[in-house]
Formats: C-alpha cells, sequence, structure tokens
C-alpha cells in the first residue's frame, strides 16, 4: 500500500460501507493454562475425560503437556460476547478438574523438573501419533520446563467482505486472495515492527521461581534481583515470558524467515522443516523401536517456528500450514506474544481485546516496507529490550537505525491509533475503544500502571514469593469460576461436545491406519520430484523414512 495510514483511513470513512464493515472484523482467543495441585505443583494426571477428547474438542484441547489446557473461543465480532465465551469456557473447565487449580499466571511455578512433566497423548491414531511424537522432540530439544509456559494468543481478521471493496480502493488489479494475502503480510511486518508495544503495555511476568530459572540452564541467575531465595525478577522487566528467559528457541538464529511475502514465508519454512541439524542429528530419530523426533531437521514442522505473529488458514486433514497458505492465501492473523494478565480471571480483559483489535487494523492500514536483514535484527532487539527492560526510564530502542525513547514512540504510534479507535466506536456511545486506548496512553506515560509493574509491586509489598502469590489468585480465580455455575442452556452444549470429542476420539483409533511411516512420508511430500518421491518410497519398503525426511524439500 502506497498510502501512508491516515490517508487510507480517510478513504475508508468517506466509504461508510467499507468503515461498517471493519467495525465487524473477527476476533478469537486461544487461552493457554497449566492445571496444578493446590500446592502449585503441576498436575501428573491425564486430561480429565470428563473434558473429552484433546484430539477432537473444538474448545478445549491440550497444547505440549497434558497438564497444560489450550482453550479456544469461535470467532466473534463482539468482545463482549467473545469474553462470555472465554468465561464460560473457564467455569467449565474449573468445574471438572477436581481439587485441581488453573494456573493464574504464564510462567509455571512450584517445584519444577522435566522428569513430572507429563506430555501430552493423542491416542492411537496417525495423527494422535504425529502429535505426541512432536511434542516428544520437543522435550528433546528444548526440555520440557520451557515447553510449559502459558500465552494467549489473539486472532484477528476483517470481516471477507471487506476484502473487494477495499482492493477496489486501492485501485489494487491482482486477484482477490492475492490482494487479501499481500495486504495480510504487509500487516504482520508491522506488527512485528511495533510488537514491542504489546509487551510493554501487557507483559505480565517480570518475575519466575528458582525452580523455574535452574530448569533453564542457559541462563545466568547473576543477572537477576532475588526476592527472599525463592523469586528471580528483572525490576523493569515486562515479560520473562518473551525473553530468554522464556519461550525463546535459540536455534532459530541459524536461519532467517522472510515476511516479504507469502512465497518467501513458504519457501524458507520449508526450507528450515527440510534442512538436518546436528545437534538433532545426535538425539537420533529412533531409539528402541520408539521415535524420538519426526526428524532432525531444524523444524520438525512448520509450526515449531517461534515467532510473535504468524499468517494463518484454516488447514484440512493432513495437510500443512504451508499447503494450506499456498493453496488459500492468508484467512486471519494470529498475535501470540501476550502474557496471562495476572489480574484479571481469564487472562484478559475485554479492554485488552478492544486495544489488540484496534492495534491489528491501525498495522493493517500502515504503511508497510519490506525488511531486510538489518530490519529484522533491529525488530529482534527492540523485543527483547523490552521484555526484560521495558519500563527502564529513558529506555531507547531502534526505528529505522535511528534511537527514540520507547515512551515517545509509544505514544506517538497511540496517537496514530486514535483515528482508528474513533472509527470503531462508531454505533457505541461510550466510546469504549477511545477510551481503552486512553488508558494505555496513561500506562506508557505511568508506567507503574502496567500489570508487569503492578504484579511485581505486589509481590515485593506483600512479602510473598512469585509462588505463593500466583497460588493465591490460582485459588481465587478456579474459585470463582467454580461458585458462577453455567445457564443450564450452555452447560449441556459443553456436554455434547465433550461427549462427540470422545465419540469421534474413539472412531479415529478404531479406523483402519496405514503404517505410520506411511502416514508422515505423505504428510511431508507435497511438492516432491518424482525422483525423491521414489527415494521417499524406497525409504518406506526399508523403514527409513523419517531418516530421509530431513534431507529434502517439505
Amino acid at each position: 500500500m502506497s498510502k501512508p495510514v491516515s490517508q487510507i483511513h480517510q478513504l475508508i470513512i468517506d466509504d461508510k460501507t467499507l468503515w461498517t464493515d471493519l467495525i465487524h472484523g473477527l476476533k478469537g482467543i486461544e487461552k493457554e493454562g497449566l492445571r496444578i495441585t493446590s500446592d502449585g505443583a503441576l498436575s501428573t494426571a491425564p486430561h480429565p475425560v470428563s473434558l473429552g477428547a484433546a484430539l477432537t474438542h473444538p474448545h478445549i484441547t491440550t497444547d505440549f503437556s497434558e497438564a497444560l489446557l489450550e482453550l479456544i473461543t469461535p470467532a466473534m465480532s463482539d468482545e463482549n460476547e467473545l469474553a462470555n465465551y472465554l468465561t464460560d469456557l473457564h467455569k467449565y473447565v474449573c468445574t471438572h478438574i477436581g481439587d485441581e487449580l488453573l494456573l493464574a499466571a504464564s510462567m509455571p511455578v512450584g517445584d519444577l523438573h522435566d522428569s513430572v512433566i507429563p506430555i501430552a497423548a493423542y491416542g492411537s491414531s496417525n495423527v494422535g501419533k504425529m502429535k505426541h511424537i512432536y511434542r516428544r522432540g520437543l522435550s528433546h530439544r528444548y526440555g520440557r520446563c520451557m515447553q510449559v509456559i502459558a500465552g494467549i494468543h489473539f486472532n484477528y481478521s476483517p470481516p471477507e467482505s471487506f476484502w473487494p471493496g477495499f482492493q477496489q480502493l486501492m485501485k489494487n488489479t491482482s486477484d482477490l486472495q492475492s490482494f487479501r494475502t499481500n495486504t495480510y503480510m504487509g500487516m504482520i511486518r508491522n506488527m512485528q515492527r511495533y510488537g514491542w508495544l504489546i509487551l510493554y503495555l501487557f507483559g505480565a511476568s517480570p518475575a519466575v521461581s528458582k525452580s523455574f530459572i535452574e530448569s533453564r540452564r542457559s541462563v545466568h541467575t547473576a543477572a537477576f534481583e532475588r526476592f527472599q531465595n525463592a523469586t528471580y525478577y528483572k525490576p523493569y522487566a515486562t515479560s520473562l515470558r518473551m525473553s530468554e528467559v522464556g519461550y525463546v528457541n535459540p536455534v532459530q538464529r541459524m536461519f532467517h524467515i522472510s515476511f516479504n511475502s507469502i512465497e518467501d514465508y513458504i519457501r524458507d519454512l520449508r526450507k528450515a522443516t527440510s534442512a538436518s541439524f546436528l545437534d538433532y542429528e545426535r538425539i537420533g530419530v529412533h531409539e528402541c523401536g520408539e521415535y524420538r523426533q519426526l526428524s532432525t531437521s531444524f523444524l520438525q514442522i512448520e509450526n515449531e517456528y517461534y515467532t510473535p505473529v504468524r499468517p494463518k488458514q484454516s488447514t484440512i486433514s493432513n495437510e500443512r500450514p504451508t499447503q494450506a497458505l499456498q493453496h488459500r492465501g492468508i484467512q486471519y492473523i494470529e498475535l501470540r506474544s501476550l502474557d496471562i494478565d495476572f489480574f484479571e480471571p481469564t487472562g484478559i480483559s475485554t479492554e485488552t481485546m478492544r486495544f489488540l483489535e484496534a492495534f491489528n487494523l491501525f498495522c493493517l492500514l500502515q504503511e508497510s516496507p519490506h525488511h531486510d536483514m538489518e530490519h529484522h535484527a533491529e525488530i529482534n532487539r527492540n523485543m527483547l529490550l523490552a521484555a526484560i527492560q521495558g519500563r527502564a526510564p529513558a529506555l531507547k530502542l531502534s526505528n529505522n537505525g535511528q534511537e527514540i525513547r520507547l515512551q515517545h514512540w509509544a505514544l506517538e504510534l497511540c496517537q496514530e491509533m486514535q483515528p482508528v479507535c474513533e472509527m470503531l466506536d462508531n454505533g457505541h456511545d461510550n466510546r469504549p475503544y477511545t477510551t481503552t486506548l486512553q488508558k494505555q496512553i496513561e500506562a506508557i506515560r505511568y508506567p507503574e500502571c502496567t500489570p508487569s509493574a503492578r504484579m511485581l509491586s505486589t509481590l515485593l509489598d506483600q512479602k510473598l514469593s512469585v509462588t505463593e502469590l500466583v497460588l493465591q489468585k490460582s485459588q481465587e480465580y478456579t474459585e470463582y469460576f467454580k461458585q458462577n455455575a453455567l445457564n443450564d442452556s450452555t452447560r449441556k452444549q459443553f456436554d455434547l461436545q465433550v461427549q462427540t470429542s470422545l465419540q469421534e476420539f474413539e472412531r479415529l483409533n478404531n479406523a483402519h491406519q496405514i503404517p505410520f511411516e506411511q502416514y508422515l512420508c505423505n504428510y511431508f511430500a507435497d511438492g516432491e520430484t518424482t525422483e525423491n518421491q521414489h527415494a521417499l518410497n524406497n525409504a518406506v519398503h526399508h523403514g527409513q523414512c523419517c531418516v530421509q525426511m530431513n534431507s529434502r524439500q517439505s
């Protein structure tokens, strides 16, 4: 897009159909949360059958561990309905986990060791086996403790009706799918460029437990301040989850994924899932007849690539994410850098959802130049600085090579978001988006208002360890959800989803399965040359498919 956001915004305002469409953008939440015992230890119990089958339930599943729940809302245009659905999911879950609690924070607490963390299991079907082996590979590559860090994903897309009119407005003559996808890629580049703002405003992991720090052998504890010998923290940190302490893959520094076009993105991801890495070769694929990982590639599958923002397209059965993107383009954007808000029972407030919607839309309408390697490095540095010292007075980031104070840049961005918030306020007498924006401007001017500062202040003022503080909130919120029961209609709807998921899970387990090695070869075989496919077929015949996968395009 060649026009600056103010001009594009004015063009949209002049077209009532377009801005009316944008008011009805779709939002969705994916919220991870650990099941813990009453003393803060991670649960070692299997995923409760009363919550359905994790493989087939549309809204209640697991992430890395049996103990790491993932609650998934439908896509909705109304943020209040979205918040209510997320609340209902929490109510249902909390009434079906017995005496256990849902952890009210992103970073795990309590006594934490790899040996006590159960990897999620998905049954005996080929798809279930693949999901489990992928997680087993993650455990060998990064350790299990890192994998049970929880977060929130915010999904966003304008309604489909927006795109034809917007394409006409921008005088673009390509096919609609290409226009939509290229616009989304520009949006992602802007979300990367300004992603540090999300960490500053919504980061809520300034402290971690001693047990967690000790599980991260590569982290130097001397760089942290200690409180009561049980809590490690950084005084100006916003999100240790998004720092090198947290959910970071150091191997990713060895390859580059371009977001300049969907073709570049797919090409680079497929390279990373096909090129073998020596350290992972040492792990091996098989041992004593069991899989240790899916392959020895830099990435076992595309989803192993850790990035704050992802382009997404719904996949069909046995379809890889890059195949879905290649065939049908981008459907929505997934923002993955949100910590669980310690001060909100569901981990995210309606106000935060409104700000994120405005931020997404702002990034979609903003001009978005391509990134070179210097821009890529600058983005990573800014994110790390915001994560570990975002609230530091006079902290400076880099904007196209020029130093700028985080506070000044953040205020500039919020001022530029004002017209977007005013547009989204149409039809609302109380101007909820502008009100939310003003609240975040206050948090920029007064860092003590941010969730990270409030959490750290509460911890130090009450003289509690991070484990004690988080456990208190976890008990409070779990009890709150149990006491506020679902209405009968909603409960019956969730009960039906549980039963349907169990039936589908049983059907998958009992269905005829091709050999697992053949299943994997089929999954990774898209785009193969005849010669490579013939080699793969031979590898299957000789039981060597998984060893061969790392050396081919996928």
